[in-house]
């Protein structure tokens, strides 16, 4: 790559990663003499003002807050057409890494990580920074166990304009929070909720959600609860899973207020150190709210209730009496049987005046004692009526009809691409249902297909580009065609145009860069003179030879027509590579044709 040093000062050395929009390279500041990591866009890009844009505003973003668990960016410029961002190259492996290695972790080394990950996103949050791509593929971590956040590629701030509209989903679908799933922006709490992904991730090693593609994926991110981490890792403790469900609520308000608060509450916990079968009373219990069993009724029992026992008062002791023991039994057991006597002389007479006014008290059936007999009500009659059929027509038909049967109508709207708006999709009671009058009628409404505003992923790599659309709940169709501007694999151009609002579910076209590439033309099984006429006049190929093969080379010789093509071939530096008809190869190709001999 050229130039091999940017603006006199930056040597760039190897390639260190790439991805959707650009390469980073391991370099050297000559002027500091230290190591540096380069980030440079791809080429197709350097000529894109909006990217371009974007490009520096995550210079700017990211050099605004400066933390030990965040990646430092020194410098951004541009050498000619090259721009770039010059960072903290920080030596270690990235944690998703570590997690296909060495998941799950143990409990005290996952926390650890995620209390540092929480503290760097806190810094950021602080400075107005959303991460919005918080995944293990952006979380380095060094041999000592430090903790660094990177990749701000797709971040938002309040120096952005361009990256803020609702609808355009970024991030990576396994660890995006449900409000970007759904179109809707990015807040502090959706980098928690990736945090919580990570951290589920490492104490499982494996993902809260699946599917077979990102579009199922990010639908379970949205509606599905997460299973309970402690059913893949029973080591994991109650407190820790409490944690963990918190930061992966549904509602952002249910989660943590901030990652500082997620960070302390971790820090708490590795205090406090692993315990499996303790609640931390101090760590918040799951999102998700349980019913509350109401109180049991105090119970009368007879054993009496277990306590410690108190420690004993030292006692002072009486000094010792000789000759009167005997006096003091004699006086004790007199006073015992006159308390006696005392309470059996009341039970009796208790027991006489309960049972003398028994026995005074009239008997209902005795005679002379008239008593009123309630008449029984007669039965009102209820008005009943029949539920109609209101299922396919127009929510005012319906309504009309409903009152006609004395019965209130109660609609509910439903996005649906299949009926068209206003008219009724169901109803919940099945027509011919009895049903008291003035009773309320549910039933569903047709709001239509629900429009998505189509996401611009021009200049995008194609896989991002598909996973971003089918997360948008859109189809994708791959048309692959050469481009001489766009790098291979990516976006050239999009159908429907972005900004477009179409009914999800339809299917928006990606023209996917072949890179600079010629299309080998239908050259096998023409006359040798037809096929040196085409290739001559095919821009981007060369015909340098033309091997004539007889019957000792050909087994097919028979097959063929005399000076029939029947093969093809280009050059390369390893030798030749056999082409068929349609293929595509690079511009510049040198050609070389097999013809059939005459004889």
């Amino acid at each position: 790559m050229q130039p091999q040093i940017l603006d006199g000062r930056y040597q760039i050395e190897r390639l260190l990663g790439e991805g959707g929009m650009a390469r980073v390279y391991l370099g050297r500041d000559l002027r500091l003499n230290r190591p540096v990591a380069i980030k440079i866009p791809h080429p197709h890009l350097m000529t894109d003002p909006e990217f371009l844009a974007r490009f520096r505003h995550e210079a700017h973003a990211a050099a605004m807050v400066s933390h030990p668990n965040l990646v430092d960016v020194y410098d951004v410029g541009q050498d000619g057409n090259q721009h770039y961002i010059v960072m903290e190259y920080v030596a270690g492996v990235t944690l998703k890494q570590l997690i296909n290695r060495e998941a799950p972790f143990a409990v005290p080394r996952a926390v650890r990580i995620a209390e540092q990950i929480a503290r760097g996103l806190h810094a950021a949050h602080r400075a107005g920074l959303i991460h919005r791509d918080i995944k293990p593929q952006n979380i380095i971590v060094t041999d000592e166990g430090q903790v660094r956040i990177t990749d701000f590629g797709v971040a938002k701030s309040r120096l952005s304009t361009a990256m803020t509209e609702t609808g355009v989903a970024l991030g990576t679908v396994d660890y995006i929070a449900p409000e970007q799933a759904q179109g809707r922006p990015a807040t502090p709490q959706s980098d928690i909720y990736a945090l919580g992904v990570v951290l589920y991730e490492m104490l499982t090693g494996r993902l809260p959600f699946t599917g077979d593609n990102p579009v199922a994926v990010a639908m379970k991110h949205i509606s599905e609860p997460p299973t309970p981490p402690r059913r893949y890792n029973p080591q994991i403790p109650l407190a820790l899973e409490a944690v963990i469900l918190r930061a992966l609520a549904k509602d952002p308000a249910q989660r943590h207020a901030s990652a500082l608060e997620l960070a302390e509450e971790l820090q708490a916990y590795d205090r406090l150190g692993s315990q499996a079968t303790v609640v931390n009373p101090g760590i918040a219990p799951p999102a998700q709210v349980r019913p509350i069993n109401p109180p049991r009724p105090a119970q009368v029992t007879v054993s009496r209730p277990a306590s410690m026992p108190s420690p004993r008062p030292a006692t002072m002791r009486a000094p010792r009496q000789e000759g009167i023991g005997c006096g003091v039994f004699l006086v004790g057991m007199l006073t015992l049987v006159g308390v006696l006597a005392v309470v059996f002389f009341v039970s009796s007479g208790m027991m006489t005046t309960l049972f003398s006014s028994d026995l005074r008290r009239p008997s209902p059936n005795a005679p002379g004692n008239v008593q009123s007999i309630p008449e029984t009500p007669s039965p009102t009659p209820v008005a009943t009526t029949t539920v109609p059929n209101i299922v396919g027509q127009s929510d005012g038909e319906a309504r009309t009809l409903l009152q006609q049967y004395q019965l209130i109508p109660a609609p509910t709207g439903e996005y649906n691409r299949d009926v068209p708006q206003g008219i009724v999709i169901s109803q919940t009671l099945s027509p011919g249902t009895m049903v008291e009058v003035n009773s309320p009628l549910s039933y569903t409404v047709s709001l239509g297909p629900l429009l998505i505003a189509v996401p611009d992923v021009s200049s995008t790599r194609s896989d991002i580009a598909r996973n971003q659309l089918i997360a948008a709940g859109f189809t994708v169709k791959i048309i692959e065609e050469p481009s001489r501007t766009v790098d291979a694999g990516f976006v050239i151009r999009q159908t429907p145009s972005a900004n477009l609002r179409i009914p999800q579910g339809d299917e928006v076209t990606l023209y996917v860069s072949l890179g600079d590439v010629v299309r080998f033309p239908d050259v096998i099984g023409l006359s040798r003179s037809q096929a040196e006429a085409i290739l001559n006049n095919t821009a981007g190929l060369v015909l340098v030879y033309v091997d004539v093969q007889g019957r000792d080379r050909l087994s097919d010789f028979d097959k063929y027509a005399p000076n029939q093509v029947v093969s093809a071939a280009r050059e390369t530096e390893s030798g030749y590579v056999g082409l068929n008809n349609g293929d595509y190869i690079p511009r510049g190709s040198r050609i070389v044709l097999g013809i059939r001999a005459e004889e």
